[in-house]
């Protein structure tokens, strides 16, 4: 008798989960089809086709396009033209040279290799609560361990240093900080960052800086990198063209190695090195258009951005202000707001992701609910929206709220 076929996944693809994917998508309701929907929960800026990417970048890529050698094969770390580029960008953080780039298949992709470099399974890992979703879908895929670290909402999502430093032990591999913040949209000073660096050089510990949205600063906040003010702590910093050059599908991110003392070992630039043998280097047509891009485009598409980024915040926050049962958090920086559901006042619902559900089903408008940034009770959405789209959104999430505590008030 023949043996019967017997095929399982392997552990590490049923431990790699995506939250926001796994919640959102297996939302059972459908929206309200008398209402044009309204997604406030995508975290690209393109989405609407109302922010666009520079000409600069565009005529780039054209160019590139003519050229030989954007259609080869090239290095697994990049090529060394666009890895000098990257480098010579971030000259204002402190020395990097082209050897302490490694070009990426986006932000994500360095994060992945950042994790996978440092940590081993069983270790952990600490990272911001609330935070982006995707460190836990990396590390708990590879076997590491996540142990949050709190954020406070009352003092625009600083990092709880006690709390911090209380999860630190023997088995933490590293530290993620993400500044700017995804969702909270938070920017840190640079007092604050230097209080993070001491814990880290107390504990000797790594950092891992997430810093995607550095262009997006708004409100006179200033972004500050945690590599320009380390002394002695080393740090890889993850970030791309995605989203300050609004070209999210486009998947051109790096990781940059900063290390003044030489604490990370030749073992862990081979181990880098070495991850990149699994992908084989990002889009080289993309590669090859990164010293135009990041030399020619002005820092008046930058400013164009953001202060539409500021307008919405503004807007978004006066509006929702005075939907009942709801408190808005004004951002610093990203393209983000966080917004506290008081859960009290609509006792209709078990959690925010059933207020959440209801609301796209009677208003079509999808927010992301606190549970994928592990923070219940809150909501997250997108300032990127086109103003009018923004406007009925909020129109509508007041009208909910008035709705539902409403209803309860005529139960009590």
């Amino acid at each position: 008798m023949n043996k019967p076929w017997s095929i399982r996944a392997s552990t590490m693809s049923r431990n790699t989960q995506n939250l926001i994917r796994n919640i959102v998508e297996k939302i059972q309701v459908k929206p309200n089809p008398n209402k044009n929907f309204i997604p406030l929960s995508i975290g690209d800026p393109t989405a609407f086709g109302n922010l666009t990417p520079p000409e600069e970048l565009l005529q780039a890529v054209r160019n590139s396009l003519d050229e030989n050698e954007s259609r080869c094969y090239g290095l697994t770390n990049g090529a060394l033209v666009a890895r000098q580029a990257v480098a010579e960008y971030y000259a204002h953080q402190g020395q990097v040279s082209a050897d302490d780039v490694i070009l990426c298949n986006g932000c994500a992709q360095a994060l992945d290799l950042a994790i996978t470099v440092l940590a081993e399974p069983g270790q952990n890992i600490l990272v911001p609560r609330p935070g982006y979703m995707l460190y836990r879908t990396i590390a708990e895929g590879l076997g590491i361990v996540i142990k949050h670290y709190n954020l406070l909402p009352e003092k625009n999502w600083e990092v709880d240093l006690k709390n911090l430093e209380d999860q630190i032990d023997d088995k933490t591999a590293a530290l993620i900080v993400l500044n700017p913040s995804n969702p909270c949209g938070s920017v840190y000073t640079k007092e604050h960052l230097r209080d993070i660096l001491r814990i880290s050089a107390k504990h000797r510990l790594p950092i891992i800086a997430d810093e995607i949205y550095e262009k997006f600063v708004i409100f006179d906040n200033k972004f500050t990198s945690l590599a320009s003010i380390s002394k002695d702590v080393p740090i890889l910093v993850c970030s791309g063209l995605t989203k300050g050059f609004l070209v999210p599908g486009w998947r051109m991110g790096w990781l940059v190695i900063h290390d003044r003392q030489d604490i990370f070992s030749k073992d862990i630039r081979d181990g880098l090195r070495n991850l990149t043998g699994r992908l084989l280097g990002p889009n080289k047509l993309i590669q090859m258009a990164l010293s135009k891009t990041l030399t020619t485009v002005p820092q008046s598409f930058f400013d164009s951005v953001m202060s539409f980024i500021e307008s919405q915040a503004k807007l978004a926050y006066k509006e929702l202000s005075h939907a009942p049962g709801l408190r808005p958090i004004l951002p610093q920086g990203a393209m983000y707001m966080m917004i506290e559901i008081k859960m009290s006042m609509f006792p209709v619902f078990r959690d925010e992701l059933e207020f959440i559900e209801r609301m796209y089903s009677e208003q079509s408008i999808l927010c992301i609910p606190g549970q994928c940034f592990d923070f219940p009770n809150f909501m997250r959405i997108v300032l990127t929206v086109p103003e009018h789209i923004l406007r009925e959104a909020c129109a509508r999430i007041q009208q909910f709220c008035r709705d539902h505590i409403m209803q309860e008030n005529n139960i009590n």
